[in-house]
């Protein structure tokens, strides 16, 4: 056991001295989350912005029943009303076409008029009717109106019925007023065991999680070279000469990597969590497994990768391309849940997959300690895996 200590306290020393190690395993994953951060809206300015799509308006009617459908468009969720009186039809008509507004409606002269009489009342709307924005407008503007015209028709029949007690006006506007307060609503609520996350911070806590594995896998370079460079100078043959066993020297270079990847990963969280308010620590023993099982399996991999590699330029491809090819497929870019259920199967065959889910179900999903669980099981069998191909190709490499 102790030289299984000696070794790995060697490589540690060696590691440590160089700079390279230091930047792919703390400095670039940070600046990368940064960065990605700031792209996709990680950071915001704390204020929520408006998503209601613009519509324009001109009111060429001008009375309390267009004015009603006016307030109905400006209250909507839906749409954000852009209002100039200084602007003409054909000036709307240039702004839509330039996409300044997403659609602009006209409330004709005599509009309201066609309503009292129970008339067909036509509104124009000029949009861009191939656009997905239109198809919702659409749906905004023939639900608002139905409900202007519902008004109209109930408050004509109380005033046919009731005659001055409620007159027309008084009818119509308790009509639409009731809608306010409709009698059946939806209502949605969200666990108060989930805090709910805004999307700057669910994109930060995929972004940081795929960046911390991504380099520390590039990382394995450095720890790969140190092995390579053991190999070279002929100290790892001097070593197998002496009492010292094969697994314990296998087991000494595993323990450095390891060592050195935990520690980055658990570095990145306390700075994930404290400063980019990812919620890491929510189940902190659910997410340390998860930096445990996944330094396993890749200070497995860094382990394979020394054994493999016959010089220095090896042992930067064999790191690199797997960063790339494992970090791709297994969602560290692009969440796969948004890739489909083929692609996201594919993309479990990259233990980064496994990890990923791990890591955002404790800080983005807000489950538990037994979500983890699987993840952790499928990154503790990836690390077995590796290590048994390092032993392997170790004795065949002696056997030549």
């Amino acid at each position: 056991m102790i030289r299984i200590f000696d070794i790995a306290l060697k490589d540690l020393m060696q590691l440590i001295r160089d700079f390279k190690t230091f930047m792919f395993l703390l400095l670039m994953p940070i600046l990368f989350t940064l960065l990605f951060g700031f792209a996709f809206g990680g950071f915001g300015s704390g204020g929520e912005g408006d998503s209601r799509l613009p519509v324009g308006l001109l009111n060429e009617d001008d009375r309390w029943v267009s004015n009603s459908l006016r307030d109905l468009l400006a209250d909507s969720d839906i749409v954000r009303l852009h209002e100039n009186i200084f602007l003409s039809a054909s000036d709307l008509d240039l702004m839509v076409a330039e996409g300044e507004l997403a659609a602009a409606v006209i409330i004709p002269r005599g509009y309201s008029k066609a309503v009292w009489a129970d008339k067909s009342a036509q509104l124009i709307v000029i949009a861009d009717t191939n656009t997905s924005a239109w198809i919702t407008i659409e749906a905004e503007l023939l639900t608002l109106a139905s409900r202007l015209d519902g008004a109209a028709r109930t408050a004509t029949i109380m005033d046919k019925y009731a005659g001055k007690r409620i007159p027309f006006q008084y009818g119509f506007e308790e009509t639409l007023e009731a809608w306010e307060d409709p009698p059946i609503s939806i209502v949605e609520t969200t666990s108060s065991v989930v805090k709910e996350t805004d999307d700057g911070i669910a994109s930060l806590a995929h972004t940081a999680p795929g960046m911390m594995l991504q380099f520390a896998i590039a990382g394995l370079l450095t720890a790969a070279s140190v092995i390579v460079t053991e190999r070279k100078s002929r100290t790892l043959q001097r070593l197998l000469t002496t009492s010292v066993r094969r697994i314990q020297i296998l087991f000494g270079h595993y323990l450095a990597i390891f060592a050195l990847i935990f520690t980055q990963f658990t570095t990145l969280i306390l700075f994930g969590h404290f400063f980019l308010k990812i919620d890491y620590l929510r189940v902190p023993e659910a997410t340390f497994l998860v930096a445990f099982t996944s330094a396993l399996c890749i200070a497995a991999m860094g382990l394979l990768i020394g054994i493999i590699a016959r010089n220095e330029e090896q042992a930067i491809s064999f790191s690199l391309i797997p960063m790339f090819v494992l970090s791709g497929l297994g969602g560290a870019w692009i969440p796969l849940e948004f890739t489909g259920e083929t692609f996201s199967a594919i993309g479990h065959i990259s233990p980064v997959a496994w990890a990923m889910d791990g890591f955002k179900n404790i800080s983005v999903r807000g489950f538990g300690l037994d979500s983890v669980l699987i993840p952790a099981g499928a990154l503790t069998g990836y690390a077995v895996l590796f290590f048994i191909l390092a032993v392997w190709r170790l004795s065949a490499a002696e056997e030549k």
